[in-house]
């Protein structure tokens, strides 16, 4: 179970969300409600616990914490940026 997060992405992160290097971003599993999966992933500025995986591009450091690396199932996360928005595949 591993993070990738592309350089489309970094940019993204950088110029649109105004991250830069020294920065700790954590992605979490939220609840959604309903649908086809009740949960999806979200991202924040956070100072690490108990990191799980993580990822460091540009000096941003991207993780996530292992109460919610289960979300991932034994799968990569590679997170993108498609069209603008922020896309995370797991495969």
């Amino acid at each position: 179970m591993n993070i990738m997060v592309t350089n489309a992405a970094v940019d993204c992160f950088q110029n649109d969300w105004e991250y830069c290097a020294g920065d700790f971003i954590r992605v979490f599993v939220r609840y959604t409600g309903g649908g086809k999966d009740a949960f999806a992933f979200g991202i924040t500025k956070d100072d690490p616990q108990n990191i799980a995986a993580h990822y460091i591009e540009s000096g941003i450091t991207f993780f996530m914490e292992e109460v919610d690396i289960w979300y991932l199932d034994n799968r990569n996360l590679t997170i993108d940026c498609r069209n603008g928005e922020i896309v995370f595949d797991r495969g």
